[in-house]
Parts: structure tokens; C-alpha cells; sequence
């Protein structure tokens, strides 16, 4: 079954064209890579799926049969799709607990006056949303489980990766987009990477990776979708994406996938 749709979008930013009609499926349940060199568009289609870009665009963008193409990343977020950065967003005064609540703010409907009066509903509420995030941050174990008063400044640089993941896993979504969950770590914390997006997976949670890391990407995709200079070259397993030759060209020859796939 298929939970997003992506049909023929194409998207100018002035004179350079981003994305030139570009289709992908992404089905319940699955794990979809999306690759390219820098450039090719994979960002600004994160953007798009999820409402950060206000340009307009041609094309049509459904998850789970809502024409999501209009609406704005909190709509798009409370029907249950989520994401990362690539470029990591966290409030590093706050504490890995605060920060991973953040994320609970589009599955809360608590007023200023409840929160004043703070009845046994609210007690209750906070309750709930404290086990949602613990259920969260066990996914990375006690690299945040045991820091989760410490602000998120004093986090190395992979457990903060991890506590955006955390944060986005907490709003409960049904597809959750990742941009480059594996930047920046090394090949032990990449493997221990890859066994998290399989776990995120099991507990009923779609996913599409943009990664560099070709071990990642080839190792927990069941499809892949490359992209370049905006448009989409190739499509399927990581066995027919390696062999393309389209895609080895891209990526000057392709010494990177071949070697990362054997």
C-alpha cells in the first residue's frame, strides 16, 4: 500500500531548475534510499514533501490520499510525517529531555488555562508524553537514556544526531524523512546507524534515508531512488541501482556504490 506519492513535481528557483518532473512511491512499511550527488535535489524534495519550501511547484504530493502539497509543515507533521536535518536543529540550551518533548508539541492540545489550573488530566497527559519519550530515546540506549538532564550542547556530535532522531520518532509519525542520519560518524556508529533504522522500521514507521554513506544506504534499503541535476535517473533494488549505468556515471564511475556493495 502506498503511504506517499510524489507525481511529476518539478520546481524552479529562478533560472535553475531543482527538480524536473520527478515521480517516487514510497509503501508502508518499506525503506527507501534516496541518492545523488551534491546538488541533485535531494533536499528540496525533503522540503517539498514536508512544507518548508513555499515556492511554488508543478506536480502533485499525496500521503495517505491527502493532498499534502499546500499545507504547512505543523499540518503536514500532525498527519504523521516527520524528518531530520542535515544540518542539525536543536535547542543546545535545553536538556535531551526537553528537546526530545518538543517534539510532542503537534499531539498536545493543552491550553494556557489547563496548564495554569494543571488538573489530574494534565498530570496525566505529561505522564503519557514522558513515557512516549523515554519509548523514543530508548531506541540509542543509554548514550541518551543516561544524559537526559544534560543540554544538548554537551552531546558529541553523534548523540546529537541521535537526539533529533529521537525527537522526530516522539511525534509518532507514520513516514519519517532522515537527511544524512550518518553524517559525521564513524564506521561502528554507521553500522549501529543502520540497526536503529531497522528498528524504527519494525515498530511500524516508514522510512526514506538521503546518505551519503553507501554502506548505509545499500545495507537497509529495500528500494532506492537516485537523482541528478534535479531529475530522477534510476530506480529499484540496490542490486539494479549498483549495475545502472546511468547512476555509475554520476558518481564518476561509480567506485563509491561498487566498492560500498560487495
Amino acid at each position: 500500500m502506498s503511504l506517499l506519492k510524489v507525481e511529476g513535481v518539478t520546481v524552479c528557483f529562478g533560472s535553475i531548475m531543482a527538480l524536473s518532473d520527478v515521480s517516487l512511491e514510497v509503501d508502508a512499511g518499506s525503506i527507501v534510499g534516496l541518492i545523488g550527488p551534491n546538488g541533485s535535489g535531494k533536499t528540496t524534495l525533503f522540503n517539498l514533501i514536508t512544507g518548508l519550501n513555499q515556492h511554488s511547484f508543478e506536480g502533485h504530493i499525496t500521503f495517505e490520499d491527502h493532498d499534502i502539497g499546500n499545507l504547512r509543515p505543523d499540518q503536514i507533521k500532525a498527519l504523521g510525517l516527520a524528518r531530520t536535518f542535515q544540518n542539525i536543529r536543536l535547542f543546545g540550551n535545553m536538556t535531551v529531555l526537553e528537546n526530545a518533548i518538543v517534539g510532542m508539541h503537534c499531539r498536545t492540545k493543552t491550553n494556557l488555562l489547563q496548564t495554569i489550573v494543571r488538573g489530574k488530566a494534565i498530570n496525566k497527559r505529561e505522564e503519557w508524553i514522558k513515557e512516549q519519550v523515554y519509548a523514543a530515546l530508548e531506541f540509542f540506549g543509554p548514550r541518551l537514556t543516561d544524559r537526559v538532564n544534560s543540554p544538548a550542547y554537551s552531546l558529541s556530535y553523534a548523540n546529537r544526531r541521535r537526539l533529533e532522531i529521537a525527537r522526530a520518532i516522539v511525534s509518532q509519525p507514520k513516514l519519517l524523512l532522515l537527511d544524512e542520519p550518518a553524517a559525521g560518524m564513524n564506521p561502528k556508529e554507521s553500522e549501529e546507524m543502520m540497526e536503529t533504522i531497522g528498528l524504527i522500521r519494525n515498530r511500524g514507521i516508514s522510512v526514506v534515508v538521503i546518505e551519503h554513506d553507501m554502506n548505509v544506504i545499500m545495507g537497509i534499503s529495500e528500494k532506492i531512488v537516485v537523482l541528478d541535476h534535479g531529475l530522477k535517473i534510476a530506480e529499484g533494488t540496490p542490486v539494479e541501482v549498483r549495475g545502472d549505468q546511468r547512476v555509475l556515471n554520476a558518481y564518476l564511475g561509480g567506485a563509491i556504490i561498487l566498492d560500498a556493495a560487495r
